[in-house]
């Protein structure tokens, strides 16, 4: 179909696929020259000429140069850079899904527009599918450090605010605990990889297991270095964890195409269920062994 067979609205929804198409291409183009890994690299590269053939597809219709988003080559290339390629790109293809309506409804009157919004579809999720990041494949050992700093520490704090009373020991009491069990649980992780003979990865799991372990428990402790009043401090914890488990949850079902609501109901009901219930032991340890500090 010739531009001239066009209505003015299909002319504005083909400039807005090519406005797509361009800004999607130099988002990869800068990323695939920002990556260190060389095949990442290239599968980068490969995605972006993908998109570049696209927009000239659509260009022999709207018969115009279009500029590309500026905004959002900057905003998912700094999130890709922050927070993982992966993610970057995942989280601006779903922000694409309603933008596949579009396309079919385009290819009732540019037939050929079908053909090439399958391929782009099917190829650029293989693709996607090739890169490979050292911080995925470690995802099992965060889960392990996040989980057990949010499910210990959360109940572990719980009980200490009814049982001492004092934001200071509290806070004392916490870090101490926490700190230790962040080494606890790196040294149970490098014997447990080990043991399964991955002796290679084995200090990088028990590495990235301590640190998510020992960042979930300062963010949990800070209000209780900060404010005096130890159920406000609590307030905070709690609100704080249901964050991390939020944010967490939902970086990995970008990243990894997981159910987000499922796995965010499932860790927040283990955390918060744990803190009520160390919350109750540290009320009946005050009343019946009659501690005051």
């Amino acid at each position: 179909m010739s531009k001239n067979k066009l209505t003015p609205g299909q002319i504005k929804q083909i400039k807005q696929f090519q406005r797509n198409e361009i800004t999607e291409y130099h988002i990869y183009l800068k990323l695939s020259k920002r990556v260190k890994d060389k095949k990442n690299a290239q599968t980068l590269q490969r995605i972006g000429d993908d998109e570049f053939r696209h927009y000239h597809f659509w260009k022999e219709y709207s018969e115009e140069e279009i500029k590309p988003n500026r905004w959002k080559i900057f905003k998912f290339y700094w999130v890709s850079r922050i927070l993982g390629i992966t993610f970057g790109i995942r989280l601006m293809e779903n922000g694409e899904k309603g933008a596949q309506e579009e396309y079919l409804k385009a290819c009732k009157y540019i037939p050929e527009a079908k053909q090439i919004v399958i391929d782009e579809d099917e190829h650029e999720e293989a693709l996607i599918g090739l890169l490979k990041e050292k911080k995925l494949d470690y995802v099992g050992s965060i889960v392990l450090g996040l989980n057990d700093a949010l499910v210990e520490l959360t109940g572990t704090l719980a009980g200490l605010t009814f049982a001492l009373q004092n934001t200071n020991l509290i806070a004392v009491a916490g870090l101490i605990t926490g700190i230790a069990a962040s080494f606890s649980m790196a040294a149970s992780e490098y014997l447990s990889i080990k043991s399964e003979g991955d002796g290679s990865n084995a200090l990088a799991s028990s590495i990235y297991t301590g640190l998510a372990y020992i960042g979930t428990v300062i963010i949990l402790i800070l209000p209780f270095l900060l404010f005096s009043n130890y159920f406000v401090c609590l307030g905070m914890t709690m609100a704080f964890a249901i964050l991390i488990i939020l944010f967490f949850n939902y970086y990995i079902a970008i990243a990894k195409k997981l159910n987000f609501r499922k796995r965010f109901w499932e860790m927040f009901a283990i955390s918060m269920g744990v803190a009520a219930f160390t919350f109750g032991i540290g009320y009946l340890i005050r009343v019946f062994l009659g501690v005051d500090v």
